[in-house]
């Protein structure tokens, strides 16, 4: 069965760190371009950070620059978010998925996601 899990989040407080995982089965994760995404209460999904599989770049949205890392282990077909200095406003339902260029579609279903929530 192809699909994407992703894991890992939880409660955290301002400024505390977390790691998402999104675990990939019945496809190899390193043949797509794949990206984490977050959907808050009200508001539209958007990209958090994206790495290509083509040379490994990565690129993330303002709002998470400098606090966020995602990676790759080709070996276990996950890619990583690393989320540190999390602020209140990073609260949010997190997705991983493999964007088709920029169409805005996608090669996969989404998942269930996991939720982050940063509170004190």
């Amino acid at each position: 069965q192809v699909q994407l899990v992703e894991s890992g989040g939880g409660l955290v407080q301002p400024g505390g760190s977390l790691r998402l995982s999104c675990e990939a089965s019945g496809f190899r994760l390193g043949d797509y371009t794949v990206g984490w995404f977050r959907q808050a209460p009200g508001k539209e999904r958007e990209g958090v950070s994206c790495i290509s599989n083509r040379d490994g770049i990565t690129s993330y949205s303002d709002s998470v620059k400098g606090r966020f890392t995602i990676s790759e282990d080709s070996a276990k077909s996950t890619v990583y978010l690393q989320m540190n200095s999390r602020k209140p406003e990073d609260t949010a339902v997190y997705y991983c998925n493999a964007p088709i260029g920029y169409s805005g579609s996608f090669y996969f279903n989404w998942g269930q996601g996991t939720q982050v929530t940063v509170s004190s």
